[in-house]
């Protein structure tokens, strides 16, 4: 991979990153609802499940997602019904004074993780960009182990430079709330933002 190759898939990588999807969707429902420190270990596991994505497609197994369509359709609807569900909480939780300060999470860090993992995972479509993505960049069939770790490197730093402020600039508007009333509205906006990236995810071919 040369230099120029490289920056150029860092821009892509980022571009593609901040695009808004199911993902970019619950990032900012958990922003709103959570402050912007939440966001980090979400946008960490969004990030590393499109870097596997990446891997899957560098090694040969987008075969998966051309023969194995009804696994993929199967994983997509957990994952959108996962939102839904997290957007049906989130939207019928009832706010009490203390949810105006924004809250401890260093106790769901692997929570979020994982949430922000399976949600990527659930879009099965990822790969697909990916197959036809990398081809543009580099030679497949010529990448040693040090090019596939570069672009490891690179494809989840440009994700998290993306997502992370996305973040925090909802965690933002959650600083500003200082009423039960505030919250709930926020709450439920971010539910919605929730339920309608669940939606998307289930709906869309």
């Amino acid at each position: 991979m040369t230099l120029e190759s490289g920056l150029t898939f860092f821009l892509a990588i980022f571009l593609f990153g901040i695009t808004p999807g199911p993902g970019i969707l619950a990032l900012m429902a958990r922003g709103m609802s959570q402050g912007g420190n939440a966001c980090v270990p979400m946008a960490v596991g969004m990030s590393l499940s499109d870097v596997c994505y990446m891997l899957a497609a560098v090694f040969g197994l987008s075969a998966l997602a051309t023969h194995w369509s009804e696994l993929f359709l199967v994983i997509r609807l957990l994952g959108a019904a996962y939102l839904i569900y997290l957007g049906y909480k989130l939207w019928t939780c009832r706010p009490s004074p203390e949810d105006t300060e924004i809250p401890d999470i260093r106790g769901s860090w692997w929570r979020g993780f994982l949430q922000g993992f399976l949600i990527s995972a659930s879009n099965p479509k990822v790969i697909l960009f990916y197959i036809a993505f990398l081809p543009t960049f580099m030679d497949i069939t010529r990448l040693s182990g040090g090019d596939i770790v570069i672009a490891a490197a690179l494809n989840l730093s440009a994700l998290l430079i993306g997502v992370v402020p996305v973040g925090y600039a909802a965690g933002r508007i959650r600083r500003h709330l200082r009423s039960t009333r505030a919250v709930r509205r926020l709450n439920r906006s971010a539910a919605s933002l929730m339920i309608g990236a669940g939606s998307y995810l289930a709906l869309r071919g």
